[in-house]
Order: structure tokens, then sequence, then C-alpha cells
């Protein structure tokens, strides 16, 4: 088993991690062979001020500007160098954007929980392997125990990603070199163990579909982030530093009208959002539908980019319709949040079962 394991993310690490497109350019990440910062010699202000003294890299990608308000190329790359986090809470920090939730912050969240209505924004787990053993007692009776085995990461399981479970050119969160802090035996920074304390703060659920006037978001209008500033002031919310933000875009109402959300091109949340999101400070971002395919800007990972450059913990493949369909009828979009990952050593996320409780 133990090998298997190690051979299984030898090569899934060869094909994740051996390059990397940020803005039309492919590098590989070579950690200090190729001059990058690596542990042993990591600042990162030095690595933010490298980036904002530059000139001006020359794109492969072009922006074609149908939208006015479509940022440029330029923007969009500054929003993920000029803005990163790293450093933010010292050289060290593995908790990220999770920092902004105070014990203060939690407290005020308690606060929201009014009627006691607990809503589920899991989906309902179906491990790809699911073994049996029953056992009888010799006194009469008898019991049954399960044997797990899935991968989480993906669109099949509610999960919550670690700080390292990405990274670009400049290296994972902090700009750790991932060669470095990921072994066969797991991760060794930013592992989803800094949250073992739970993620538990204030909820808003921002819902694009309703304010749309549609049933879901379609590949050919992706949300964008000044759709959701437009949204949250037409539901009569405001988004505050530590937020856990919960974007509904009508997944599952796609699929069932013969939609089909997989790995190729989607609908869903364009990099605008990125810019929102570290405008507002937001700790955590729950989503039903992940980045819109294709996008101009030929980033690899334009929105869950918020993961390794904000220290924004993501809340993938949540099931958001059920908790849409009680905001309405509640008629309040904000709640008490409460995502508890499990204490995994060394992991890169962890199965969730989150609640909004109003």
């Amino acid at each position: 088993m133990a090998s298997s394991r190690r051979r299984f993310l030898t090569t899934v690490g060869a094909a994740a991690g051996g390059a990397a497109t940020f803005g039309g350019r492919v590098a590989g990440w070579a950690g200090s062979k190729s001059g990058q910062i690596t542990s042993d010699s990591f600042s990162p202000a030095e690595l933010l001020k490298q980036h904002i003294t530059k000139p001006e890299a020359t794109s492969a990608a072009i922006v074609v500007q149908e939208d006015p308000r479509m940022p440029t190329q330029e923007e969009v790359e500054s929003w993920y160098t000029d803005r990163r986090n790293w450093g933010r809470w010292g050289a060290d920090d593995q908790r990220g954007a999770i920092n902004l939730i105070t014990p203060e912050k939690t407290v005020a969240a308690t606060r929201l929980v009014r009627t006691g209505r607990k809503v589920s924004t899991s989906r309902v787990f179906e491990p790809e392997q699911h073994f049996i053993r029953k056992s009888s007692r010799a006194t009469g009776g008898g019991s049954v125990v399960d044997y797990y085995g899935f991968i989480y990461h993906g669109q099949t399981i509610t999960h919550i990603d670690a700080l390292c479970h990405m990274w670009d050119t400049d290296g994972m969160w902090q700009g750790r070199d991932p060669d470095v802090e990921l072994t066969t035996q797991g991760a060794s920074f930013g592992t989803i163990d800094a949250w073992s304390d739970g993620i538990i703060t204030r909820g808003v659920l921002l819902d694009v579909p309703r304010h749309r006037g549609v049933s879901y978001v379609t590949p050919d209008s992706p949300v964008h982030g000044w759709e959701l500033e437009e949204i949250a002031r037409a539901q009569g919310v405001e988004m505050e530093p530590g937020d856990a933000l919960l974007v509904y875009s009508g997944k599952d109402a796609f699929v069932r009208d013969g939609g089909v959300y997989a790995g190729g091109d989607r609908p869903g949340l364009s990099v605008t959002c990125a810019k929102f999101i570290r405008d507002h400070d937001v700790s955590l971002l729950g989503w039903d539908m992940m980045d819109a395919r294709p996008n101009p800007y030929g980033l690899t990972f334009p929105v869950h980019g918020v993961l390794f450059n904000y220290g924004v913990a993501l809340l993938d493949n949540a099931l958001l319709e059920p908790l849409a369909g009680v905001c309405a009828e509640e008629n309040r979009y904000e709640f008490m949040f409460m995502g508890l990952p499990l204490k995994v050593a060394g992991g890169t996320g962890s199965p969730a079962n989150p609640i909004a409780m109003f």
C-alpha cells in the first residue's frame, strides 16, 4: 500500500508541479537552480519588491476588451504579485487569511444565530472504494467496520484545500518551494492541520442566479467581481474582513438541465472575482462552480490563485443550492459559518461538512 501510494504521488507531482503557467508564460519549478527564492533564503517582502520594481513583462496572452470593465493583462497579473499576502502575518505563517478570524470575529458570528436552523453545504460522500467487514460476537450480536479509499480533491467530494495544495512559478504560499515542502510522506508547510481549531466565522452567500433572474450561470457569462459587489448591495449585506464568502452559481441546476461541468470549458467565476476577494479580505471562498474556463488571461489558476497568493481557504465543490433556498426564505444572507476540516497530519486538504446556522 505504501509503495503504490508513493508511486502515485510521484506521478501526480510530476504532472501537476512540473510546469506552471502565469500570464501566458510557461516555466518549470526548479527551486534554487533557476534562481528562485527557496525556503532556505526566503523573504516574502523581497519577492514582492522584485515584482513591483521589475520591468513589465510581455505576455503571450491577448485579452479582447469587449467589456470596458474588464481589466488589462497587467492589472490582473498585479493582483497576484503586488497584492500578495505573503509575509503579512510573518514569513513562517501557515494559517493565511484565516488569521483574520479573530476570537472577536467568531463571537460576533455566534450572534447571527437566532432560530438554530442548520444547513449543510456538503454533497453526499460516496467513496470510490468502500469495503465493509462484519464481525459476530460469541455472546450474540455483532458489529461492522468500514474502509474508505478516495481522492477528495477535484469535483466530486466537498472539501477544504490547504495552503500547500497549489502553487505558481514563484512557489507555494509564502513563496515556499514545493519540491522541498512536499514529499511522498505528505506536506511539511501550509498543511490542513494549521486550521485544526476550525473555521468559524460570519458567512455570506451571494446568489448569482437569483440576482440575474436565471437558473444558473452559463459558459458565456462568467461571474465577475463587480457583479459580486452589486449582488452584495442588492442583498443588503456588506462584506467584512474575515468573512467566509459563499458564491452560489447554480451548478446543480446547470447539470440537471443537461450541462456538463467537468475539467474542460465550463461556467464559473472570472479572475475579476480575485480582486473582490482581496479588496474585502475574505478568509474562505466556498463555491459550487469554480474557475470559469477558458479564461482570457492565460492563468493556470485564475481564481484558485487566491489560495496560495492571498492565503484564502477554498471550500471546493460545495452544495449551495439548499443554502440559497434557505437564505431566500429567511430573507437574510448572513449566518454563522462552521468549517471543520479533519486533523490530517501533512494533509493537502480535507473532506468537510460545513454548516451554516441561522
